[in-house]
């Protein structure tokens, strides 16, 4: 159903695929946008039970398109390091293709978003707490379950990391 990535030399592990989307702060959401053109939105996210969680207003363009095709990608960009000598870019990122689904019952919600909250304020446990309480009602969750995830780095980051290991 997915495509093989021809450069397997560059497919990064499950294990670095899941590390990236651990430490990445944002990334890229695809979805079937209005006249069928494509839409790609940036938005913070948590990576959390192998589902991929993000918030937004309870209506917009994202949420439109989500309701009329669930399918999407997206996309987190762990390096880019533009080497302009070696007319290249040492890169590293993930794409995750998945469903996404609108969080309707309200203790699914609320965990999804402290679970997003921690993340983002990790020490701010009754600060992002009461901010959870105050704007819950007006704040709209989706998940994303993964069906299929692929990581990729550049070539020169694959003989670098094997000159070290």
């Amino acid at each position: 159903m997915f495509r093989e990535m021809r450069r397997k030399k560059q497919i990064l592990s499950l294990q670095d695929s899941i590390a990236i989307l651990n430490r990445g702060t944002s990334g890229v959401l695809a979805v079937s946008g209005d006249d069928e053109y494509p839409y790609a939105v940036p938005l913070s996210y948590v990576y959390h039970g192998s589902k991929l969680y993000f918030h937004c207003a309870k209506t917009g363009h994202k949420l439109d398109a989500i309701v009329r095709n669930n399918k999407v990608s997206f996309c987190v960009i762990d390096a880019d390091q533009v080497v302009p000598q070696e007319y290249t870019t040492y890169f590293r990122s993930v794409i995750i293709f998945g469903r996404a689904r609108i969080l309707n019952d309200e203790g699914e919600k609320r965990a999804a978003l402290e679970t997003l909250a921690a993340k983002y304020s990790p020490n701010e446990e009754q600060g992002r707490l009461q901010e959870i309480d105050k704007l819950f009602n007006q704040t709209c969750l989706v998940e994303i379950e993964i069906d299929h995830m692929t990581g990729k780095e550049s070539i020169e980051l694959v003989k670098k990391r094997a000159r070290t290991e």
